[in-house]
């Protein structure tokens, strides 16, 4: 039966009664004040620490670094043999040791899937409150559990805190998880604020790298047009730095024309966003063609802010449109030189016929013995300039292509060394030392006479730029590249060079730096013809020792020997 109040005036106790309830009292006060004092260090100590793991992570901006400690103070603070934290991988599914009290747990590398239903992990991951998962050990004084603390963001779960055999005392239940509670709400806050910073940071990388990445040049301006963001694409064209770009005025960087352009949008226009402007301009300080483009752009309230240029090269394109239309005019070209070679074929062999009539009445004349000396003289003059003329002509049939090449297995270094042969009287002469380096070559098909007189032209080319120099040297060397399946003949003089406006033409029929009566511009051509009619190539360079230098290179023989 319950009591009921009195509703009579309050009496004094008697005295023995009155001092066994003050004993009571003051017991009771005694207990309270014993627990009381505990929970307040714990709850400084718990500040404390959760400041600490803030601090840290705050500086470092990596979780490991603080949770380790955490883990390590939490372990210290609630008496347990093992206290860790395993994070949420969202992506693989699984919760991810990711910090702990004990080293060597740690170590192992542990991963749980979220749907075990075994490990406290994951199954505190779909709990609301701190839990105690399983209970150790029991007596009547105290016993030890395993309580799981899930770690809630605002928007997902993020992980669980883990106690392994942590000491209660019976009938301390509630408090302790009201107090863990607390405790993961405020790891939880502190673990998403780095997250989320992380993310950030991780964010604003990527979209750096991108914006680097990008090989066009890319500047971002303001409403006053001064730059606020520029690509490394743009200050490695212009030789700097972003940062030195940054609050610079576009029309310091960039040419007046696209200066122009970058500046010339309505930032306050109606239109459609990001509707801009593109046109393709030549920038002498970017030094190259641009396809340029400009656009506003616009703030969340569709407000112009600024704009944005985007500047891609198109001079290799450029370039390229020039050299299509250079190869079309060579092709151009090439018909014209087939049209007037045979022209010059025809007028060589109508020319041929009546001179060689003429050479030979001069060998008859010559032979005459009643010729005066003077009359003799002139013979010889005329003997002499006939057969120049017949030179001459033969080079014009040769250029012509009026000699059928007739493929056979060559010996370069025969040819070569014929070659030499030839023009040794006229370089001994003239002082002119021919140097030779003749490497073990595989034979080529060729037409051994018409090589010959490939090289005889580009060799007598070489001592004409040696002509007036007192002397000098001839180098021939024969290399193999296996590689390109060619072999290679380098012809270099010790001569001046050849001026730049001359190297492009060095090669053209009828183009040539010397005096009237010594050439008609054919030599050089006519090897050009010669070795490009064998499948190879030839190249005129300068050395960079000085001196000319001739590179023709020939196709190997397939499964040719030395």
């Amino acid at each position: 039966m319950t009591k009921k109040p009195s509703l009579l005036p309050r009496q004094a106790s008697p005295p023995v009664l009155g001092n066994r309830r003050k004993l009571s009292d003051r017991r009771q006060l005694a207990v309270r004040r014993t627990y009381a004092f505990p929970d307040a260090v714990l709850q400084r100590e718990l500040r404390a620490l959760l400041h600490a793991f803030s601090r840290t992570v705050s500086s470092s901006l990596k979780l490991a670094n603080g949770l380790d400690a955490f883990c390590e103070g939490a372990n210290r603070l609630f008496s347990a043999d093992r206290t860790s934290v395993w994070l949420h991988d969202r992506h693989a599914r699984e919760m991810v040791l990711e910090a702990s009290s004990d080293e060597s747990y740690l170590a192992q590398g542990r991963r749980v899937s979220t749907e075990d239903l075994v490990a406290p992990a994951a199954m505190a991951l779909r709990h609301e409150r701190a839990e105690i998962a399983a209970t150790l050990t029991h007596d009547h004084e105290r016993f030890s559990a395993v309580v799981t603390v899930p770690l809630k963001g605002r928007r997902r779960a993020l992980g669980t805190l883990v106690f392994e055999s942590i000491r209660l005392d019976p009938g301390t239940e509630i408090d302790l998880l009201d107090r863990l509670d607390e405790t993961g709400r405020q790891l939880a806050a502190a673990i998403e604020n780095v997250q989320l910073l992380e993310g950030a940071l991780r964010s604003h990388r990527e979209l750096e790298n991108t914006f680097n990445s990008i090989r066009d040049l890319v500047a971002v301006t303001d409403r006053r047009g001064r730059i606020v963001r520029a690509n490394l694409a743009l200050a490695e064209r212009l030789g700097t730095t972003r940062d030195e770009l940054v609050d610079r005025p576009m029309t310091e960087v960039v040419g007046p024309a696209i200066a122009r352009l970058a500046t010339g949008l309505e930032l306050d226009a109606d239109g459609e966003d990001g509707a801009g402007v593109t046109e393709e301009l030549q920038d002498p300080v970017l030094n190259g063609t641009f396809s340029v483009m400009v656009s506003r752009l616009l703030g969340a309230s569709r407000e112009g802010l600024g704009y944005v240029l985007v500047a891609r090269e198109i001079t290799p394109r450029a370039q390229l449109e020039a050299e299509r239309a250079q190869l079309q005019s060579r092709l151009s070209q090439s018909e014209r030189l087939a049209a007037l070679g045979q022209l010059v074929a025809g007028i060589a062999h109508e020319l041929n016929n009546p001179l060689q009539g003429v050479l030979g009445h001069l060998e008859l004349l010559r032979a005459t013995r009643g010729l005066t000396p003077a009359l003799r003289r002139d013979v010889r003059i005329v003997y002499r300039e006939a057969d120049r003329a017949a030179k001459i002509i033969r080079n014009l049939l040769v250029f012509a292509g009026s000699r059928k090449l007739m493929r056979r297995p060559v010996n370069v270094n025969q040819v070569v060394s014929r070659a030499i042969t030839l023009r040794a009287p006229a370089c001994r002469a003239a002082h002119i030392e021919i140097v030779k380096r003749l490497a073990n070559l595989p034979r080529v098909q060729g037409d051994p006479v018409l090589l010959q007189q490939a090289l005889f032209n580009i060799m007598t080319n070489a001592e004409q730029a040696l002509d007036g120099t007192g002397g000098g040297r001839i180098e021939i060397v024969t290399t193999v590249e296996a590689s390109l399946g060619m072999l290679l003949i380098t012809i270099r003089d010790t001569g001046p060079g050849m001026p730049a406006q001359v190297l492009p033409r060095i090669f053209e029929p009828f183009y040539t730096t010397k005096e009237v009566g010594k050439g008609i511009g054919l030599g050089l051509a006519i090897a050009y013809g010669i070795i490009q009619e064998h499948g190879g190539e030839i190249i005129a360079t300068n050395h960079p020792d000085g001196g000319a230098l001739f590179k023709v290179a020939l196709p190997i023989e397939k499964d040719s020997g030395p």
